[in-house]
Formats: C-alpha cells, sequence, structure tokens
C-alpha cells in the first residue's frame, strides 16, 4: 500500500491510497481539526476520473467541518472516498486496506459509512483500525445512521415550510424527493407518515417501485423531477445538482434536502433568494446523521436522549438561522456559513 501526502492548500491534510493488489485507490481529506478530530463518512463510488474524486472528497470534507459546527460537535471536517463500483469491486481485502490507511492517522480521522457503504463495511474496517464509527456492534456502536439524518431533514423540510408558508403542517403539502437511498427513502416515510404527497425518482427502478407501493408516490424521470410543480424540493442523492440553470427550473417554493454540497457555487444560494425560494443550508438540514455517530466517537452512554437533545437543537439552530436571514432579506446559507465561522473563529480564540 502506498499512502501519498498531496499538496492541497485549502485543507490541512489530503492523502492518496493506492493498494495495487486490491485494486484500491482512495483519498482521505482532513479539512479541519480546529474543533476536535475529523470526522466524516467514506463513500464508494464509480467516479471517471481521480480528479473528480479528488474535487468531492474535498467540497465533502469542507462541508463537515461547517456540519459539525453548526451540531455544536466538537468535531472536525473530514471525509474519505474509494474510487469503485461498490456493488461489484467492492471487496473485504480492499476494505482492510483502506481501514489500515486510516489507522495510519492515528485518531485524526474518524470515518462512517456513507453512499455506497453500510455498517457491514464498517465492521471489516474496524479489524484493521479502532478509528471507524456508526458500528452494528460494540460498547458504544451507533449503528446505520441514515434513519436519525432522515429525522434531521424532516425536522428542516416542517421548519422552513414553517417559515415561508405560517405552518409545520405537511398534510397535503406536495414534496418531490430526488434520491431514494436510505436516507432518502427513510425521509419518504417519515413524509408519508405526516400526510405529504410524493413525487419521487431514483437512479434504481425497483427501490422508486417501492417508494409507489409503499407511500402512494409517483415516478418522476431523473430530469424531470426539477420541474415538477411541488411545494418542497428535497434533494437526497449527489451533489452540486442546483446549478443556475436547475435553480431556473424549480417550480417549488422550499428546498430542503439531505444531499451534501447542493449548490454548484454560493452563488446558487443568492439564486434561490432571488426567486423567492427559502433554501435550509444543507449542512444544518442534514447533520442528524454525524450527531448519531458521534456518539460512538465521543463515547456516549445514553445515546438516544443525547441524540434527541441534539436534533431538537440542530432544529433551533435552523430555525434561528431562517429567521435572521428574513430579517437581513439575505440567503439563509449565508447566515449558516456566519454562524459556523463564529464558531470556528470562537475556537481558535
Amino acid at each position: 500500500m502506498n499512502i501519498t501526502k498531496l499538496d492541497i492548500q485549502s485543507h490541512e491534510q489530503v492523502y492518496q491510497v493506492v493498494d495495487e493488489q486490491v485494486g484500491l485507490t482512495g483519498l482521505i481529506a482532513l479539512h479541519s481539526t480546529q474543533l476536535g478530530p475529523a470526522a466524516g463518512g467514506l463513500r464508494m463510488r464509480p467516479y471517471a476520473a481521480l480528479d473528480d474524486a479528488l474535487t468531492d472528497v474535498l467540497r465533502l470534507s469542507e462541508g463537515m467541518t461547517y456540519k459539525n459546527a453548526a451540531a455544536g460537535l466538537p468535531l472536525g471536517g473530514g471525509k474519505a472516498v474509494i474510487i469503485g463500483n461498490p456493488h461489484t469491486q467492492k471487496t473485504p481485502e480492499l476494505l482492510q486496506s483502506f481501514g489500515a490507511a486510516i489507522d495510519t492517522l492515528q485518531g485524526q480521522y474518524w470515518t462512517a459509512e456513507d453512499m455506497g457503504m453500510s455498517p457491514a463495511d464498517m465492521a471489516v474496517l474496524a479489524t484493521k483500525t479502532k478509528f471507524v464509527a456508526g458500528l452494528a456492534d460494540g460498547d458504544f456502536a451507533s449503528g446505520d445512521p441514515s434513519p436519525i439524518t432522515a429525522a434531521g431533514i424532516f425536522n428542516a423540510v416542517k421548519t422552513t415550510r414553517r417559515h415561508k408558508m405560517g405552518s409545520a403542517d405537511l398534510t397535503d403539502v406536495h414534496v418531490a424527493v430526488q434520491g431514494l437511498g436510505n436516507v432518502g427513502f427513510h425521509l419518504c416515510r417519515l413524509l408519508h407518515n405526516a400526510g405529504a404527497k410524493l413525487s419521487v425518482t431514483d437512479v434504481n427502478a425497483p427501490t422508486i417501485q417501492h417508494a409507489v407501493d409503499e407511500f402512494g408516490a409517483v415516478a418522476v424521470g431523473l430530469d424531470d423531477i426539477y420541474s415538477v410543480a411541488a411545494d418542497v424540493f428535497a434533494p437526497c442523492a449527489i451533489g452540486g445538482i442546483l446549478t443556475a440553470d436547475i435553480v431556473e427550473k424549480l417550480r417549488v417554493t422550499v428546498v430542503a434536502g439531505g444531499a451534501n454540497n447542493q449548490l454548484a457555487t454560493d452563488e446558487q444560494a443568492d439564486q434561490l433568494h432571488a426567486r423567492g425560494i427559502l433554501y435550509a443550508p444543507d449542512f444544518v438540514a442534514n447533520g442528524g446523521g454525524i450527531i448519531n455517530v458521534a456518539t460512538e466517537i465521543l463515547q456516549i452512554s445514553d445515546q438516544a436522549p443525547w441524540v434527541a437533545q441534539r436534533l431538537e437543537t440542530l432544529d433551533a439552530t435552523m430555525d434561528g438561522i431562517l429567521s435572521n436571514a428574513a430579517q437581513a432579506d439575505v440567503s439563509p446559507h449565508r447566515v449558516a456559513l456566519q454562524t459556523v465561522m463564529q464558531s470556528l473563529d470562537a475556537k481558535a480564540a
């Protein structure tokens, strides 16, 4: 295995990990350890090129710095990616090799499951390093964070809807959900149980059919989801989807979802605001998962009440951001960035 430190000025540390014997090429990015050890999930995707993977891991790790700060956690921002198809190229040997690479950082980075990963995969990593969370078993095991992530997003949908329309009641509210992975599907269940009407899309046809059968959802084409006339757009797939062109296509009053780095650039936040679409900053809305994972990293014994209280605090943070943004007549994204920067500056002082 070969671990190479890359010269990336925007981040504290970035490493490329290569193990030709097991077919491993991956990246580990530590954006900031200002608030504590860098924490963020590991995802496996068939990136077209190394540069694509590098761009993703840099954006994701920076987002984790903001997410952990917004959640009030004593954790910094990090992320890791493995290049490959998780369905056909993931092997125990590949995961063990990457676990060994994580272990060389000696706790500067803690990983957990993300796209393409599961608690079972974390257990394989844990055979080579103790700096793994999101495990199904163990003294402080927190398990799959997806349901808690979805719960936080559900809160964000209600809170953002209340700020926009005066009520958090989701009865007959139309939500267009993009992405039916673990988080997206859990979110659909919560929305359905709250009386919402759903339009859904995903790259996996059987998963779409599952949502149609279980929730009475309407299936929509991958590109058509952006132009659905709905109340809320909930992006829960990959990041960077809110480009200038896509923002102009949206026919909703609220954007609140679980995907990381939803905005192609910060300018799209201002574009949404100019169009009268209220945006729930993603690194606040989707903070539930890292709160759940943090119970394992911080070794919290009584996890359920701790997580519940943190989710309430996170929702209060979102409420405050939306209120301050409305008062200043600016995008909530701008206010959210100011909020986390204040946390980081306070720690530096």
